[in-house]
């Protein structure tokens, strides 16, 4: 029982009932304004779905659902308010905490009469007085109730992006989901306009009633006070006003005076930049460094979904809490030392002195607690490695315009091949060039359910077709090279030979380098092996050397390939590297446009 407890209330539990409560309301809004963008269709296809709708949230577990879910996520969202020491934080997440605490001030105005007017359950959809009340009758109601949409709408969306940014799929998925963001509320406004002003021309062209119809048709009404309507209305709005604005207020004091009782307690933590900060106890550490204005990489905003926070402990007065749920799943993924903890997640209690781990340079144009473009992950990719052989003799016997002119003419063999097999260009050193393939196949750092059966990351897919695209540019770019030296033979008497080294593992992707000069690149084991296979090949007089994970990711069966066994520095076991000759790379072209 304790321990069922404990798990309900763990940082963890909570942060997955807010995003589901987040998810029920989103569904809602979507549907509503999915029902709004049928009003361009008709007025009658837009009432028989509202009906639809209608049948899944007014009932009784719909109700009870959709209220729960609004409660909970609001007394979250105060929870999470409350807990925040500084609310120095990334526009983004800033925008969206804003965003969140103004929409129970908009829909209050949308939902009391909306409740009022109808039965709490039933099946009650009457858009032709809906649009008619907010467009013609009190269109000043119906543009706050449009704005409140938005703001629901924008944050919900925030909210998605914050949860699956990660996610392996998310770049390939993000421009449908972008469209979708974008086209939803936009087709539902124009539905709602574009009904709006039907029924208000209708208004303006209807003939006027006979007064002794009217009189004889307010006598068979049930007489209604529509002025103790709207004072009872105006109360209960008032009430829920005064309720939510009085439960921020009760956040924010409660925060006012946390902060002045904690200021007899605070603690020193040092860091090994030479800054100090002088913060409250039971600050977390990248709180700390948010209010001394110390540069600390958050990617995921705090939640302990990545480990760009991390720090590795120095030296502490006191015993360090031990690492929470989310804290000690996420140091076990990475591998984490002993001494190294999540800056979101620890709390110091006496003080400490740590080092950054992931800190920044200093960067006038790097404000505190900015996001990089891309944080790094680790993927799995395929690298190859691309080097002239005999480029220092050509480069000494040819006039500076000429060797200008092999080059280029070679760079633009191998950029070709890499692009047109769908790898990424990454760099040219001298005369050799690197480049990868399978990228954004990584994996998540927030999904710590796959644990270890997945380190690299990637979906199977994604990873065999980087293989294959690496052995397919590797093959093209010895091809292009014989085509090349047939062409400039006679006029260049020169032979070029290249030398490619094909590996296949997990790396870390990320922007990298300084200032203008940072681009997308891939650093670790699997980069150093493949710039290996490259001398590799030199060594044994072929066009490619490529290991046999490579090979046996791009599916090219090994029947009648030399092999060789290599020792590579760091790794304790030789690596089985296959040995291909230009004749024989040639069946990697065809295999691959077979695939």
């Amino acid at each position: 029982m304790h321990q069922a407890i404990a798990a309900l209330s763990s940082e963890r539990f909570l942060q997955r009932l807010r995003l589901g409560a987040g998810l029920v309301m989103l569904v809602f809004v979507a549907m509503h304004l999915f029902n709004h963008a049928l009003l361009l269709v008709s007025l009658d296809t837009a009432e028989r779905t509202g009906r639809l709708f209608a049948l899944l949230w007014r009932n009784p577990a719909g109700t009870l659902l959709l209220f729960g879910a609004l409660f909970v996520h609001v007394a979250l969202v105060l929870r999470s308010l409350y807990r925040r020491r500084t609310l120095r934080m990334p526009a983004r997440e800033a925008a969206q905490t804003a965003l969140g605490l103004l929409i129970p001030f908009l829909i209050i105005e949308h939902v009391v009469p909306a409740r009022l007017s109808q039965p709490l359950f039933g099946i009650v959809v009457d858009y032709r007085m809906v649009v008619r009340s907010l467009w013609v009758v009190n269109p000043l109601s119906g543009l706050r109730q449009s704005v409140a949409l938005l703001v629901i709408w924008a944050h919900g969306c925030i909210g998605v992006y914050f949860w699956l940014r990660f996610r392996s799929w998310y770049a390939s998925a993000s421009p449908y989901l972008l469209a979708v963001a974008v086209l939803v509320p936009v087709l539902a406004l124009l539905g709602f306009a574009d009904t709006g002003r039907m029924l208000a021309h209708m208004a303006d062209t209807a003939p006027q009633m006979d007064p002794a119809q009217a009189q004889a048709l307010g006598a068979r009404r049930p007489p209604i006070d529509q002025a103790a309507v709207t004072e009872t209305m105006g109360r209960i709005k008032l009430g829920f006003y005064l309720a939510f604005a009085g439960a921020i207020a009760l956040v924010l004091t409660a925060r006012r005076l946390r902060t002045l009782a904690e200021r007899a307690s605070q603690i020193t933590i040092r860091y090994s930049n030479g800054a100090l900060v002088r913060a409250p106890r039971g600050l977390s550490l990248l709180e700390a460094s948010r209010q001394g204005g110390v540069p600390h990489y958050s990617v995921c905003g705090g939640r302990g979904r990545c480990s760009t926070c991390r720090v590795r402990i120095l030296q502490t007065a006191s015993p360090l809490p031990p690492p929470g749920s989310i804290e000690a799943a996420t140091l076990m993924r990475i591998h984490a030392d002993g001494d190294v903890r999540l800056g979101c997640q620890l709390h110091p209690q006496g003080d400490v002195s740590v080092a950054l781990l992931m800190a920044p340079n200093p960067d006038t144009a790097l404000p505190v607690a900015t996001e990089p473009v891309r944080p790094g992950r680790e993927e799995e990719i395929a690298v190859l490695f691309c080097d002239l052989r005999n480029f220092t003799d050509l480069s000494e016997a040819r006039l500076p315009y000429d060797v200008v002119f092999l080059l280029n003419r070679y760079f633009a063999i191998v950029g070709q091949a890499v692009e047109q097999a769908g790898g990424r260009l990454d760099k040219f050193i001298g005369d050799g060039a690197m480049a990868l393939f399978g990228l954004g196949g990584g994996r998540d750092q927030g999904d710590r359910d796959k644990g270890d059966r997945d380190r690299a990351g990637g979906d199977e897919g994604s990873r065999d077709r980087g293989a294959r695209q690496a052995l397919a540019a590797a093959a093209a770019i010895v091809r292009d090279i014989a085509h090349l030296n047939t062409e400039l033979g006679q006029d260049f008497a020169v032979r070029l030979r290249v030398a490619v080294g094909v590996h296949a593992g997990p790396s870390v992707v990320g922007v990298m380098g300084y200032g203008t000069t940072k681009n997308l690149t891939a650093v670790g084991d699997t980069v150093n092996v493949a710039s290996r296979l490259e001398t590799t090949a030199k060594e044994h007089d072929v066009a490619i050397a490529v290991s046999e994970r490579a090979l046996a990711r791009s599916g090219v069966a090994t029947d009648g390939l030399r092999h060789d066994e290599i020792a590579i520095r760091g790794r304790t076991a030789p690596l089985r590297v296959y040995l291909i000759s230009e004749e024989e790379s040639r069946r990697f072209v065809l295999e691959a446009e077979k695939a």
